[in-house]
């Protein structure tokens, strides 16, 4: 992104989780320690299943006495019944705030401009009445303005800046092998593990027990991790949602995720994943190749 750009992200949702528990509760059900997420500092996180796979992630914002979740707007309403489904008798509550408020992306030289502190993964700062994190998963992707949808426009011409295609963004997580857009598609289907989560600071292995802990500790602890999910770039034809892709007739992958970015779950060693990177691959009756982050 160029320093004045923005970018208005409307497939973004929000969850208000308030309550005297509202705390405890979360920490006993997301993968990341809820005490990192104060005033000063965003995080990213995720829920799995009793057995460690992947269903949600999204950031935790620190509002006053309560948090603000940020998720992938279509799967808001899920992510609502889920908690509640865990809540039992805590005195939580969980409200959706869609109609409320409003992502937009500013780049790291804007947000430096605005306050001129260290650039660390999470920093959150106030600016008027909104909040303005830097992207806890990777600064890359730089930093994003909550606001009230009425304050957004406000925003814009206070800061002089101009509004740019999404597609500039979502293009830019796509090469940085980070998956945003039809997550569902990954739902129940992997190891949060192997969504990366543990490469973008969505896991704390530290804390104390969460939902599907136990085998995210495993494949982590007794390095038992084969697979990761990664970008895919098409060569010739189309591609389609399992499809499988190989390597000299034996299979490395699948495709997750077909569209608008593609991404599938590919092995990592086993063989090594060094032997097939850069090269072109069978995937269904098309071509791919497969595309490894820096990061990883």
């Amino acid at each position: 992104m160029e320093k004045n750009e923005v970018i208005i992200l409307e497939d973004r949702g929000f969850i208000h989780a308030k309550g005297d528990e509202v705390k405890d509760f979360l920490q006993n059900i997301v993968t990341n320690d809820i005490e990192k997420a104060t005033h000063n500092s965003t995080v990213f996180s995720s829920i799995l299943t009793p057995q460690g796979k992947y269903l949600f992630e999204f950031f935790i914002l620190k509002l006053k006495d309560s948090y603000l979740i940020e998720c992938e707007k279509e799967l808001t309403e899920e992510i609502i019944k889920l908690l509640n489904y865990y809540k039992i008798r805590s005195k939580v509550e969980f409200i959706n705030l869609n109609k409320k408020y409003e992502a937009s992306v500013i780049s790291l030289e804007k947000f430096k401009e605005i306050n001129n502190s260290n650039l660390s993964k999470g920093l959150t700062i106030n600016y008027e009445e909104d909040l303005i994190y830097i992207d806890p998963r990777n600064e890359e992707l730089g930093a994003k303005i909550i606001s009230k949808i009425e304050t957004t426009q406000i925003n814009i011409k206070k800061l002089n800046l101009i509004i740019a295609d999404k597609n500039k963004y979502y293009n830019k997580s796509f090469r940085l092998g980070i998956p945003q857009i039809n997550l569902n598609r990954l739902k129940d289907k992997i190891f949060g593990i192997e969504n990366n989560l543990d490469e973008l600071n969505g896991i704390d292995f530290k804390k104390g027990c969460y939902v599907g802990q136990e085998n995210t500790a495993r494949i982590k602890l007794r390095n038992k991790l084969r697979r990761r999910i990664l970008p895919i770039q098409k060569i010739a034809g189309e591609i389609s949602e399992n499809d499988i892709i190989k390597y000299k007739g034996s299979e490395i992958g699948k495709i997750m995720i077909s569209k608008p970015y593609s991404f599938g779950l590919i092995k990592v060693i086993e063989p090594d994943i060094k032997e097939f990177l850069n090269i072109d691959l069978v995937c269904g009756d098309s071509k791919v190749k497969i595309l490894k982050p820096e990061w990883i």
